[in-house]
């Protein structure tokens, strides 16, 4: 590898790509040193799991050495999330209910990773079922955040975050329904992207119609890395609804910050609780964008907070009765399924037809108000996360600065207004709080204009580089 060494490690997937392509690194020089990371760091963090024999991994990657590339993640080791199915891989969902099941074919995302040439090598961690933003789930324990191995590193992409902080991951998939890419992107200082929702297609299974609060989408340390990855993941999927077209993510990524008009929630008028500090270093962060060229602008709550709740949690149970019913009433399922799952299941299974209907047009409204709002702003920010990492023994923040949580999920409320209504929204990365630990800010568009979000996150990064700059200890030790 002509002496790099682990310094491949803290290359960007971009520039990865193009030295395998351009055969200045091998595919299997990559595998080796990247197992070498794996076995140095994954046991403290617990981020990646069921990683695949290391011999046949490298036999694998030998092969593709002298072969023709067949895509931009061309002899990658890459890590699939374990909500997504892998063909010959286990996946599990983080539910002893599947602790031993291994998939007979691909989702549509791994098989799009796999097309573009990635090496799936092993699964990254999720809580179970991938509700709440903390990944532990019975079969494989918790992961850990790399930056305090005490604290949670949120989730459902938590496996993915962590990994990608502790350079086991290039580039990472991940899904958020309710700020599952976001908040572990903010806990990890790493780049999480949540895309207009049906840029990256659903699989034909299920209820594609209704389904349509949840998306898959990239986490990167670097903003064009994003971009990249959700090049791959995105394009019409023939067999579900609404198909989007895909727009040119590439070639305006250098747009700058100069003249871009950013409205600033806050905490939407005192509606989200938020831990000391947070606040704090998201307007710091916006005081540098507008010295960058940015206009900021303070909004007062553009929609009722309560309204959305409302909407968001009979619309995310009536989706969790239809999908998982089957956990509840099989006794056996029931006994290994864990109690939020279960209560979100009876929350929908108790739903009326009318509270259904009144929440989609709530949702209608809302994204009627935002339509409005992108008249004026070509983003909206709020922070990513209401609360620091916590600790990892927990199993969710029972208050936030002395307002207790109603729910099991209610303390990730600020994830809500781009998901109930599918806009683009790019977790960055805005520096640590007192106690060192990360937090991410939200930079929210217009529906479709996932491009104009990326290039604003661009210009950020190139300003800050807050990956590179700031690694987590665990992997700093591990390379010296």
């Amino acid at each position: 590898m002509s002496g790099e060494g682990n310094a491949v490690l803290e290359w960007s997937a971009t520039e990865l790509s193009a030295a395998i392509h351009a055969r200045k690194v091998a595919p299997s020089e990559v595998m080796a040193v990247w197992l070498d990371r794996v076995v140095s760091v994954n046991p403290a963090i617990n981020a990646l799991v069921s990683l695949r024999d290391p011999d046949a991994l490298m036999a694998e990657a030998r092969r593709l050495d002298d072969a023709e590339p067949r895509g931009w993640l061309h002899g990658i080791p890459f890590a699939v999330k374990d909500l997504v199915a892998t063909e010959a891989l286990r996946t599990t969902w983080g539910s002893p209910v599947f602790a031993d099941h291994v998939p007979t074919g691909d989702d549509l995302v791994a098989a799009r990773l796999r097309a573009a040439g990635a090496v799936i090598a092993a699964k990254t961690n999720v809580p179970e079922w991938g509700q709440g933003s903390h990944s532990f789930n019975p079969v494989f324990g918790v992961t850990r955040n790399p930056y305090d191995l005490s604290r949670s590193t949120g989730g459902s992409s938590g496996g993915a975050a962590a990994a990608l902080a502790c350079r086991m991951a290039w580039v990472a998939d991940g899904s958020d329904m309710m700020g599952s890419l976001r908040n572990p992107a903010a806990f990890c200082n790493v780049y999480g992207f949540r895309p207009t929702w049906g840029l990256v297609p659903q699989d034909a299974e299920g209820d594609t119609y209704l389904s349509t609060l949840s998306t898959e989408g990239p986490m990167a340390r670097t903003v064009e890395d994003l971009a990249r990855l959700l090049a791959v993941l995105a394009g019409e999927n023939p067999e579900v609804p609404f198909p989007r077209r895909v727009p040119d993510l590439l070639t305006g990524l250098e747009g700058g910050m100069r003249g871009c008009r950013i409205g600033w929630l806050g905490d939407w008028g005192g509606a989200y609780a938020m831990e000391p500090g947070i606040l704090d270093l998201c307007e710091s962060a916006l005081r540098r964008m507008e010295d960058m060229g940015a206009v900021v602008e303070p909004l007062a709550p553009p929609f009722p907070a309560e309204k959305l709740w409302q909407s968001w949690v009979t619309l995310r149970a009536m989706l969790n009765a239809g999908g998982k019913r089957a956990l509840a009433e099989d006794p056996a399922k029931r006994a290994l399924t864990k109690p939020e799952t279960l209560w979100e299941i009876e929350q929908g299974l108790g739903l009326t037809a009318q509270a259904v209907y009144e929440a989609s047009v709530i949702r209608s409204r809302w994204h009627a108000h935002a339509a409005r709002l992108f008249h004026r702003f070509d983003a909206v920010v709020l922070p990513s996360a209401q609360v620091w990492p916590f600790p990892a023994d927990w199993r969710w923040p029972q208050e936030i600065a002395g307002r207790r949580m109603d729910t099991y999920h209610r303390w990730m409320e600020v994830v809500v207004p781009a998901s109930l209504i599918g806009l683009p929204a790019l977790s960055v990365p805005v520096g640590f709080g007192a106690q060192g630990l990360p937090m991410g800010m939200q930079i929210i568009g217009r529906s479709g204009e996932d491009a104009r979000v990326l290039a604003i996150g661009q210009a950020w990064h190139r300003a800050t580089e807050w990956p590179q700059r700031h690694p987590p200890l665990v992997a700093a030790a591990v390379s010296r």
